[in-house]
């Protein structure tokens, strides 16, 4: 089991990253992974290919300037971080 900190809160655990159809609703992929990945690691296994428009939470910033997703023509949509 893996431990993660948010704040001063430790977590044990999982996290699932899912991926769901925008138009639909209906998710098209989950992906399980300990507490302690981050998840910006996992976008590529949530992503299908067909995608216009991407929309994630602030654990995803920064994820369009990352070299694998150079050559995506997708409109990458992320949360802000809040401000501390």
């Amino acid at each position: 089991m893996h431990q993660t900190k948010k704040g001063n809160q430790y977590y044990f655990g999982a996290k699932a990253h899912i991926g769901v159809d925008d138009e639909s609703g209906l998710v098209h992929s989950v992906v399980v992974t300990a507490a302690n990945v981050a998840d910006i690691t996992q976008v590529d296994k949530l992503l299908h290919g067909a995608e216009n428009v991407v929309c994630a939470d602030a654990g995803y910033t920064g994820v369009e300037t990352r070299e694998e997703h150079a050559g995506r023509q997708v409109i990458w949509q992320v949360a802000a971080r809040r401000s501390t």
